[in-house]
């Protein structure tokens, strides 16, 4: 594979981003990748404003049940039964509303470093106000320090009650909490015994929260015994044992060598992450300056690195939707199909997050995610249902279920501004059209039969030569790769 400038532009755009927009084809072959860095980091560099989406009667109703509970009333369970209802109908504004951001924001390197971080510090809950809570701390946070990330990860509401610390009290220990720390958040599995789980999690009593989101220490619940965890010993409370956590060399090597995995390739290499991590560890934890030293690496641009990830579904559909300019009438059917590739924002098949890499194919996703491209274009339908694990969607399964159409399933409902597209080639002469939009949508170095592909390519006119080469080349199982 010959790695052109271009190629490097457009792997740089994938990884630190979600791919080119169509709008920016033009640039791509002759902009520097200096420029592209600096741009990357320079448009993700202010504060980004907080998505809140919360219907305006979920903090009515949160007020009430705290009232309730201060005046040692039982809250009204009807009141209860409408903050989850009213919540998972945000929860799916809220998931809608980022993806929009992902799709159309110049902060391109903020929200896909959030995305990462939305999958590290991954939190069910039905909570509008934890979840919209947690994702802000993660946005803010994305390309500063660790450090100040993992403080404010560890006291949100969301966290503290999916991992179960609101039970962690003095002489009855929840480790819950202390263990996802050690185990995902910092150390990794095999860095730590069970006795500094144990210890960590006495430091973590009385760490709780209330309804509405904010973090409560409730001192009379916090064991303020003698505690030794990774060495130290002393009265240690939650704030020491993250700051023991920060300072083993072991938790920069573990971060390091994940968002290796994530931002250059599932197969590490263990010279390169060494690098990255004693610097990540020297420069305090600064995310950043991490990152920087990826993306200007030259090793970052090897061929091997190029084309080798799969696709999350939220990146192949926040793809699509940037080389491809759209408007959807029918946002929702996002979440459905979501659902069906095996990602929905906000909704973790467990604590560990979203495994990635080969398992986001199997026969049945693969075959869904070649047909999107062409399901767009028909504005056509989508009548499949995603099995059914209610246990890890808290009640959103009818997201498979609602029945809009014909058919019964939900239309896509796109408006395709093909006219921006095609402008992007209209100095390419007609023989080099399909090497040009080749090279515009394909990553990596396996090849597309072109011989194939021109049997499904409308070559009547030049702009149905276009248009279909586009669809097919998405359509197609390299598309799958950035």
């Amino acid at each position: 594979m010959i790695v052109t400038p271009q190629l490097k532009n457009q792997h740089l755009l994938w990884r630190a981003g979600f791919g080119p927009m169509a709008s920016a084809f033009h640039e791509l072959a002759t902009t520097s990748q200096k420029s592209y860095i600096n741009a990357l980091f320079k448009a993700s560099a202010k504060s980004p404003a907080m998505i809140d989406v919360a219907d305006n009667a979920i903090k009515g109703l949160v007020m009430g049940i705290q009232e309730a509970g201060r005046a040692n009333r039982n809250p009204d369970e009807n009141q209860r039964r409408k903050l989850r209802q009213q919540s998972r109908e945000d929860l799916k504004s809220l998931n809608i509303t980022w993806l929009n951001l992902m799709v159309n924001s110049e902060q391109q390197l903020r929200e896909k470093m959030a995305l990462f971080w939305h999958g590290h510090f991954a939190s069910r809950n039905i909570n509008i106000l934890y979840q919209q809570q947690l994702l802000d701390i993660i946005r803010q946070n994305a390309l500063g320090n660790f450090g100040d990330l993992l403080r404010e990860v560890s006291k949100s509401a969301a966290m503290l009650n999916f991992l179960n610390n609101n039970q962690n009290r003095k002489g009855h220990p929840n480790e819950n909490f202390a263990r996802e720390v050690m185990e995902l958040f910092t150390m990794g599995r095999g860095n730590y015994t069970e006795n500094d789980v144990k210890e960590a999690a006495r430091a973590f009593t009385g760490w709780s929260a209330n309804l509405s989101g904010e973090f409560i220490f409730r001192k009379n619940q916090h064991d303020d015994g003698h505690k030794t965890v990774l060495g130290r010993s002393g009265n240690l409370n939650g704030d020491d044992v993250l700051n023991i956590l920060l300072e083993q060399k072991q938790t920069a090597n573990y971060i390091a060598r994940k968002i290796y995995r994530f931002y250059v390739n599932d197969i590490p290499d263990e010279a390169h992450i060494t690098w990255l991590a004693g610097r990540f560890y020297q420069s305090g934890y600064d995310i950043k300056a991490l990152m920087k030293d990826i993306f200007t690496s030259d090793w970052f641009y090897d061929a091997k690195n190029i084309g080798c990830r799969i696709k999350s579904p939220v990146e192949l559909l926040v793809g699509i939707r940037r080389a491809l300019p759209m408007q959807l009438e029918n946002e929702q059917v996002q979440l459905l199909i979501q659902r069906l590739l095996g990602q929905v924002l906000f909704y973790p098949p467990n604590v560990a997050g979203w495994p990635g890499g080969k398992n986001w194919i199997d026969s049945s996703s693969l075959m869904f995610r070649l047909r999107i491209p062409q399901l767009i274009v028909d504005n056509d339908e989508v009548a499949l249902t995603p099995k059914d694990d209610d246990d890890q969607m808290m009640g959103m399964k009818d997201m498979g279920k609602m029945k809009i159409g014909r058919k019964g399933g939900q239309f896509i409902s796109a408006a395709v501004d093909w006219e921006t597209y095609l402008k992007k080639f209209e100095k390419v002469p007609r023989e080099k059209l399909l090497a040009a939009i080749t090279g515009f949508l394909i990553q990596g170095g396996t090849a597309v039969d072109e011989k194939i592909l021109n049997k499904y390519i409308d070559a009547s006119s030049r702009e149905n030569y276009i248009k279909t080469a586009t669809i097919q080349l998405m359509s197609s199982p390299e598309y799958q790769l950035c």
